[in-house]
């Protein structure tokens, strides 16, 4: 498929020398339809090359991306991201923390659509958060967005990486069946904190950290509204309770979750896989370069998903389940465990489809 326009759209990624920008950096280096024209990072970076900006005082290039670093990107000055002009690109990709990303995304939105792995815009009840595949309905909530702004661009932010693999397992059956109540235990990739204090080597390794602050907050309201129906002005989340423990494991990468829930109704193990296998069916024939074959993929072994096996499911875009087994304590209870990506579809790469998405439905134009 190629891109509507049958032009490149102009990109810029903000906080790109940290961990989740290197990841889109990673993930862009070679897309059909965007372009990395512009890097930006904190005033500290400004001014340098990308590949000093992320040289250590050792000379080592830190590079997380991937592979080498691609010389096009090694080569580029990096622009300090409270002067960068949003409007000499088509969309920006911002990968910094929440309190920059609060001015710094409305100062871009302006006049430019903004994806953003923040949490700074997620709870605004005129920011939808959209998951490919899953609630298409609410990219309409973009455009009033822009109207009571008085912003030409928008804000979507992804879910929180911890959210993206729960609801993309629990929308199917929210639609097919009815849920009323979940119950949640993550057991989290240090990749998920970038480079935070508390999951250095000797804190993890050999260990499990019960605890990663706001979290488990921000699974149960994120996981409601992605799943919340759009009514007006806003999304009206899900009505079901959700309880989740989220802790943090000496994984690299990918997040190992434990689900049980409680159906509305009755259900069989061949129904919930039907569920599970027609997820995302509009999304993933579309075409769009970052889709997986599957947004859901039910194995039947039952020693998976495992998380060093499965994290890389359709260059990992796919959320692996299994242990699919009804849970006799609670009436039309059903369990099961999924792994997710937490630095690809439930960040940088899922931002990236989000892109692909808007760009199909015109929400982003390509002008270069």
């Amino acid at each position: 498929m190629s891109l509507p326009q049958g032009k490149t759209v102009r990109v810029a990624v903000v906080g790109a020398t940290g961990v989740a920008g290197q990841e889109f950096l990673g993930a862009l280096r070679e897309h059909p339809w965007f372009e990395v024209v512009s890097l930006a990072a904190s005033a500290r970076s400004a001014g340098k090359s990308y590949a000093d900006s992320i040289r250590s005082e050792s000379g080592q290039i830190s590079w997380y991306g991937g592979g080498e670093l691609p010389e096009a990107f090694a080569s580029m000055v990096v622009e300090d991201a409270e002067q960068l002009d949003a409007t000499k690109v088509d969309v920006v990709f911002t990968a910094v923390d929440a309190g920059p990303a609060k001015i710094l995304e409305a100062q871009y939105a302006k006049t430019t659509p903004v994806i953003s792995t923040a949490s700074a815009y997620r709870y605004e009840d005129d920011v939808p958060l959209l998951l490919p595949g899953i609630n298409p309905d609410h990219i309409a909530l973009l455009k009033k967005q822009v109207e009571t702004r008085g912003w030409k661009g928008f804000v979507a932010p992804n879910p929180n990486c911890t959210t993206v693999g729960l609801a993309i397992t629990l929308a199917p059956l929210h639609k097919a069946f009815g849920i009323e109540a979940v119950h949640m235990v993550s057991m989290q990739a240090v990749s998920g904190a970038g480079r935070s204090p508390g999951v250095v080597a000797l804190d993890v390794v050999d260990n499990i950290i019960p605890h990663i602050p706001k979290e488990e907050e921000k699974v149960a309201a994120e996981t409601l509204k992605v799943l919340g129906k759009l009514k007006g002005d806003s999304v009206v989340p899900a009505s079901f309770g959700i309880s989740a423990t989220c802790t943090r494991v000496a994984v690299l990468e990918g997040h190992t979750e434990a689900v049980h829930l409680k159906l509305s109704r009755a259900v069989t193990a061949e129904e919930i896989a039907a569920a599970w296998a027609e997820q995302g069916a509009s999304v993933l024939g579309a075409g769009y370069p970052s889709a997986p074959e599957k947004l859901i993929h039910l194995s039947s072994d039952p020693f998976r998903p495992q998380v060093r096996l499965d994290r890389d499911a359709g260059d990992g875009m796919t959320t692996v389940v299994g242990r699919l087994r009804p849970d006799a304590t609670v009436e039309n209870g059903w369990k099961f465990v999924l792994v997710s990506h937490n630095t690809k579809m439930g960040a940088a790469k899922g931002c990236i489809l989000m892109a692909e998405q808007l760009c199909c439905e015109g929400l982003i134009a390509a002008g270069g």
